[in-house]
């Protein structure tokens, strides 16, 4: 589904190299978490796969498709089907959970309805079904400002698939959550992922998260990749690898 194929970044008049050579290829329903210390190269390598940055050398494919020579047409429907959630999902703090949900579809929409924020009685109800994918049906009433931190990642989750997501490029989606709220979204995107066939590529800092949930460890070090396996504890030589 995504093939990174020899991915190079650098940065700075001194050109430092962040990436050096990445090769990945991930499969649609794989639950994938990229996991490295500060400079190993997790954030770039994933803005780059969600198109929301360059690189120097190498190329990106999805679904046989090069990023670098799609057209415009293509990047907007790229863009459409691989949402990319940061730490701070970014959501209308004075908009219930629904119609923050629904402001994914209104990006389909003419700007009228953009503008207004008009809603049709099926869409309410579909807001409400993808508010219930991700546990929140009895929230889709109250405010953005009036959830937790992790109701707000999980409502940003909704939005996405709202709007078309079949592949999910999350940023350390729950940095600064407690335990139980973090360990909610991880849940919610590992149920996404085997019963909806979602693709998640997710930056992680805590290990134990990535062999509980993820269905696959992606290690970087240095800007290359230290180790790829399936999703189930690691060693502490494997441990070692990445953060030493």
């Amino acid at each position: 589904m995504i093939t990174v194929r020899n991915l190079k970044k650098s940065v700075g008049p001194d050109r430092t190299p962040l990436l050096k050579g990445i090769n990945l290829h991930v499969e649609k329903g794989e639950f994938v978490a990229i996991i490295g210390g500060g400079g190993s190269g997790k954030t770039t390598l994933l803005t780059c796969m969600s198109g929301r940055n360059r690189w120097d050398e190498g190329d990106i494919f999805f679904r046989g498709e090069s990023l670098k020579k799609m057209s415009l047409w293509q990047k907007y429907v790229y863009r459409k089907e691989c949402a990319y959630l940061a730490q701070q999902p970014q959501l209308h703090p004075n908009k219930t959970a629904a119609k923050n949900v629904l402001s994914g579809r209104f990006r389909s929409s003419g700007l009228l309805r953009m503008a207004t924020g008009l809603v049709s009685k099926d869409e309410h109800f579909t807001a409400h079904d993808y508010l219930d994918k991700v546990g929140l049906l009895d929230k889709a009433n109250l405010k953005a400002d009036q959830l937790s931190g992790g109701e707000r990642q999980r409502v940003a989750i909704g939005r996405a698939l709202a709007w078309g997501a079949k592949v999910i490029y999350a940023d350390e989606p729950i940095s600064g959550l407690d335990p139980h709220s973090g360990a909610r979204v991880m849940e919610d995107f590992r149920r996404l992922c085997k019963e909806d066939g979602l693709t998640v590529i997710c930056c992680l800092n805590k290990i134990d998260l990535a062999e509980t949930y993820c269905s696959r460890i992606v290690g970087l070090k240095d800007g290359v990749i230290a180790l790829d396996v399936s999703g189930r504890r690691l060693t502490e030589r494997e441990k070692r690898q990445i953060l030493d």
